[in-house]
């Protein structure tokens, strides 16, 4: 056991201002680390998207700040209801959600630029360094100087990059190339908007394979509304008029409130993107750099894991850094406690989508959603209180 209560990292550079980025350094800056976020984008612009933090994902972030679920809860939606139907309108199956019951954390959806607005007024402004375009790094045994495209080097004593699906310092720990395309498109929007079938503290998910769309209430008066289909390859449809006019064409038969709210969604804010994953590492950590999130463990969005397993990176990661006796210990233990975990929540993200799409994909989704104990025990029986008895040396 080391015989100091300092962290074995005392700076640290995050690179990527996401969601996980910013989750992250608050989990090691209430540790006494002194953690910068570093992102390219010139400014925290909104998205046009909502998102689903399930009971792991809750616990963890509640671990690292309970004010921040709290502030969540109010800004967000508590959902109660989920609904599947046809795209003729007709209603197939209605559950209530009782993960509040079962495991102390509700299903809680919110929009993602609120969500992103929140963790971030939770760090001192200073900390997060907007226009901060990673472009390469070189460590030593002693430390790591990252390079940003016209801004200054910064040396630290870690590197954590949590730069998303296409990530930079993936590729340079990595360098494994572009994400693996799993065949499907999809399309998300977010707007004011009120429907006599669109209740709050629902959602509800509508299928047609190989197409198919998901409505949620995700607070404040807003709804989320997701489209995907089967699609050869993954090139863009161009303006956002072009993707607003395919959307309309793919989906416009749709019952309503479908092809209403589409429409209603400003062309400007539609965001197009491909499902992509990557194939699963047998490590994340090499010398002083480490991933998180997605730039570790990308995974189809199918059950919605992508954010609360960063939640999770984050937490843990800040405890084995504040209780290791040394940083390669403390990596070993983060790469030997997360790997299996997510390789596990990534195997099953991807068989979830791709089953979703089969002729059946409709009689796929009910069935999971009657018998789907086990592995939501397993998944959101996820325990921070634990993880911070672990002994670390």
């Amino acid at each position: 056991m080391r015989e100091t209560s300092k962290p074995v990292a005392e700076k640290v550079a995050i690179i990527g201002g996401g969601i996980g980025g910013l989750a992250t350094a608050i989990a090691l800056r209430k540790q006494g680390i002194d953690a910068h976020v570093y992102e390219k984008a010139r400014e925290l612009r909104p998205v046009g998207a909502g998102l689903s933090l399930n009971p792991n994902g809750l616990k963890a972030l509640e671990a690292i700040e309970p004010t921040i679920v709290e502030q969540l809860k109010q800004a967000g939606s508590i959902l109660k209801v989920i609904n599947l139907r046809k795209n003729t309108g007709e209603t197939t199956q209605q559950k209530k959600i009782t993960l509040m019951e079962k495991y102390g954390q509700p299903l809680l959806s919110i929009r993602w630029s609120k969500l992103q607005e929140i963790l971030a007024a939770a760090l001192p402004p200073e900390i997060i360094h907007l226009n901060h375009r990673c472009v390469s790094f070189t460590q030593n045994h002693n430390s790591v100087t990252v390079e940003f495209e016209g801004k200054k080097a910064v040396e630290v004593d870690l590197v954590v990059g949590a730069d998303g699906i296409k990530s930079a310092v993936r590729q340079k720990l990595i360098g494994d190339g572009e994400p693996r395309y799993l065949g499907r498109m999809s399309w998300r929007g977010l707007l004011k908007y009120s429907h006599k079938l669109l209740a709050a503290n629902e959602v509800t998910g509508i299928t047609a394979p190989p197409k198919n769309v998901t409505l949620m209430d995700v607070g404040d008066g807003y709804i989320f509304w997701g489209a995907t289909m089967l699609c050869v390859d993954d090139s863009s449809s161009g303006s956002g008029a072009d993707i607003k006019s395919r959307l309309l064409k793919e989906f416009g038969e749709w019952a309503s409130p479908i092809p209403e709210i589409m429409e209603a969604t400003d062309a400007a804010i539609i965001v197009e993107r491909p499902i992509w994953d990557r194939e699963p590492l047998s490590s994340w950590s090499q010398g002083r750099v480490t991933l998180l999130g997605d730039a570790a463990h990308p995974m189809s969005p199918s059950i919605g894991q992508g954010a609360n397993t960063a939640f999770e990176d984050g937490y843990e990661l800040s405890e084995y850094l504040a209780k290791a006796p040394n940083l390669e210990a403390a990596l070993a233990f983060y790469d030997g406690n997360r790997i299996e975990r997510t390789q596990i929540i990534q195997a099953r993200s991807a068989f979830s989508g791709n089953r979703a799409y089969k002729p059946d994909g409709e009689q796929y989704l009910q069935e999971r959603l009657r018998s789907n104990e086990e592995f939501e025990d397993w998944l959101y029986k996820y325990d921070p209180l634990a993880i911070a008895s672990r002994r670390v040396y």
